[in-house]
């Protein structure tokens, strides 16, 4: 009994490939390191908003649709509320606070889109090409920086890759796809679609998937080529009633009418609110960024490898299919590869040409970085196996060379931390050379530290001035009141007045720092640049406080401005 045991646990171990166990000790990993740090990220500053946007929600179905101040509430009623209405429903639940319920729900779907990357690149290049491509998206500064608290971007961009890769396996048994695929393709769908409009990108996709499918498969028979569409779109109809059904509960503004979701494209694509936004140290209104902003902010905010690698898949599959080879897996997997490449490519040509709005760097556009990665984790795969029939010493010398590139990677994020998303590669010198010239802390995560040194601070000074007596300070903070509070003590209350606050608190980002001056009690630094300060403005008057400064060369911000939500 124990030898037939002791065989199947062989056996089974043996069926287990190295690639895919070393993926799950890192997912694991992953996992335990996200429990053990996501309450140390701040309040982001759209937080406030969809949390209570989330409650207007709820209200809305509560009160049997009667309760319409969700669509009178800013412009949130352009967004879908999945992520939001599941935050409210379990900070009403659990005994937690409701940011930190917020961040562990935004890590953990950027768990899962980690978890999806990969299996979208395993399954087009094998479990290699998977554990390379869970490495290159945790080791992306603006992903693992931002699961903790863009609790819009990463969900959806999770969500995204998730149908992605649905689609991809749904794909290869058109037009007859199991159900179960796509099922789970219209279940994430569904997600995208009840975080953002964005999501319709996806049909888009399926329907090039299906009509490239009925080329490949029915070539000059255009009878035959539209029954195999029929056939593969009425497999898919019951995944599109599920993702319409999702959609339309979790974002009231839909259900209005069914034109609403392509209403809230255009909508976004006309936004002109007056928020400033920096690019190489050139301050821009959103609606009048180059075009080549976002591309620009994807080239300097990635890993090297990830865009490298990303370059590699490009070119394999452009190979494969110049040689035209007759193998039907490889042009299967070239196409495969294009489909992902074609996920990137196709909202950013959209920006480019269209010159839509932005801001806030590739925040709007974290949804292709899942997808990058996993062309990234093909074309490293595709390296190193080009490298070895040229012997071990090259393969080495390969091998090392991407090692090398991910520790260099994780050295970074753990000089960081909890900043992770500050990020930026050696194009711009990294953050040292990307400070006040481009993004950086615009969620003002600085903020935890910066209270908590505030306080260390205070204990060590009026303690000494009053022993008995705790008073109270008013405190300037360039960024959202809510980030301030839900960390501040009993002794620091915020206020909007800047001329008479006592203290002051802000991001390097966008010179904010250098509004006001004052004594710095307080500097939170990472890799050697300062990326925010707390100030004691004690003792001045109110014209004395006020710098004369150019904010990254345009004007100063607004006390409490903040960006609206997009």
């Amino acid at each position: 009994m124990i030898a037939a045991v002791s065989r199947y646990v062989r056996d089974s171990a043996r069926k287990v490939d190295a690639f895919d166990l070393a993926t799950a000790v890192l997912m694991a990993l992953l996992l335990l390191l996200v429990l053990a740090t996501f309450t140390e990220y701040a309040v982001s500053n759209d937080e406030g908003l969809q949390h209570h946007y989330g409650e207007l929600i709820i209200a809305y179905y509560k009160s049997g649709f009667t309760d319409r101040s969700v669509f009178d509430f800013q412009n949130l009623y352009l967004y879908g509320g999945l992520f939001d209405i599941i935050a409210v429903l379990l900070a009403h639940l659990l005994p937690f606070d409701p940011y930190d319920i917020r961040h562990l729900m935004s890590a953990l779907a950027g768990l899962g889109g980690i978890a999806a990357s990969a299996a979208a690149a395993r399954m087009i290049a094998g479990p290699r090409a998977g554990l390379l491509t869970a490495l290159a998206l945790a080791l992306c500064g603006v992903w693992y920086g931002g699961m903790f608290n863009h609790t819009k971007d990463v969900p959806f961009a999770a969500a995204m890759m998730g149908a992605t890769w649905c689609l991809i396996r749904a794909a290869r048994d058109l037009p007859a796809p199991r159900r179960r695929d796509t099922l789970l393709f219209g279940l994430l769908l569904g997600a995208a679609l009840g975080l953002r409009a964005t999501g319709l990108l996806m049909l888009g996709y399926l329907g090039l998937v299906v009509a490239l499918a009925a080329w490949m498969q029915a070539r000059s028979d255009w009878r035959a080529a539209l029954r195999f569409c029929g056939r593969s779109l009425l497999r898919f109809a019951p995944a599109l009633a599920l993702a319409y059904a999702i959609m339309i509960v979790s974002w009231p503004w839909a259900s209005l009418d069914p034109f609403n979701p392509v209403r809230a494209i255009f909508a976004f694509a006309h936004f002109h609110y007056p928020v400033r936004t920096v690019m190489d140290g050139t301050v821009y209104l959103m609606s009048d960024v180059p075009r080549w902003y976002e591309p620009a902010y994807l080239a300097i905010k990635l890993p090297l490898v990830v865009l490298l690698g990303a370059v590699g898949a490009a070119l394999s599959a452009a190979l494969t299919a110049a040689q035209r080879s007759r193998r039907h897996t490889d042009g299967a997997r070239a196409l495969e590869i294009g489909l992902l490449l074609f996920t990137v490519a196709f909202p950013l040509a959209c920006q480019v040409i269209g010159r839509g709005p932005a801001f806030t760097g590739m925040r709007h556009f974290m949804f292709v970085a899942p997808a990058l990665a996993a062309l990234a984790g093909i074309g490293t795969d595709a390296g190193l196996a080009a490298a070895a029939p040229y012997g071990r010493l090259v393969a080495a010398a390969a091998f090392a060379t991407v090692t090398t590139a991910f520790a260099v990677d994780a050295s970074a994020l753990v000089q960081l931390h909890p900043y992770e998303y500050l990020f930026y590669n050696s194009i711009v010198g990294g953050l040292p050379g990307a400070s006040r010239r481009y993004e950086t802390d615009y969620w003002v995560n600085i903020m935890p530290a910066a209270v908590k040194d505030l306080e260390t601070y205070l204990d060590a000074t009026d303690h000494k001035i009053d022993p008995l007596r705790s008073r109270q300070f008013t405190v300037g903070v360039c960024g959202e009141r809510v980030s301030f509070e839900n960390e501040a003590d009993h002794r620091l209350r915020w206020t909007p007045d800047w001329d008479h606050a006592d203290f002051f608190i802000a991001p390097t980002h966008m010179n904010c720092d250098e509004v006001l001056r004052g004594k710095v009690v307080d500097t939170i630094e990472r890799l050697g640049v300062p990326i925010g300060v707390v100030k004691d403005l004690r003792g001045l008057s109110p014209q004395a406080r006020w710098a004369p400064v150019a904010v990254a060369h345009g004007p100063a911000p607004e006390p409490s401005a903040h960006a609206p939500h997009g």
